[in-house]
């Protein structure tokens, strides 16, 4: 079966499930930091699977291949923002979004090959 909309990347899913587990972890963060800490959390996730989503629908490989990497990268962003709650002493568990992360990570690392491949690049 070919996969014609992004909502059927498995590594969409897997990062959609990771923005949903973020919105819901940050709602017990202290309000001093809703313009701060949550929105750069929430806005990291998000970028995840859109741009999946926007680099689904590119024509380029090489294209496709830069939308995948930006994913990448606010992954990473987001890593960071788990470390910090923990050293910030922030009581939110973050072992399942961890796990999923790892799982994006190695999703996009692999798509991100595929990709190039096709391109004739490695």
């Amino acid at each position: 079966m070919a996969i014609e909309r992004f909502e059927q990347l498995e590594v969409w899913q897997v990062a959609h499930a990771l923005v949903l587990g973020v919105y819901k972890a940050t709602l017990c963060l202290p309000s001093d930091e809703r313009f701060g800490l949550v929105s750069q959390m929430r806005r990291a996730a998000v970028s995840i699977p859109a741009n999946i989503a926007e680099g689904f629908k590119r024509r380029g490989q090489q294209d496709k291949a830069h939308f995948y990497n930006i994913g990448e990268g606010s992954l990473e962003e987001l890593r960071y923002y788990f470390i910090l709650c923990r050293d910030l002493g922030h009581k939110i568990e973050f072992e399942v979004m961890a796990k999923q992360a790892d799982q994006i990570s190695r999703m996009l690392h692999g798509l991100i090959k595929s990709v190039k491949r096709v391109d004739g690049r490695q």
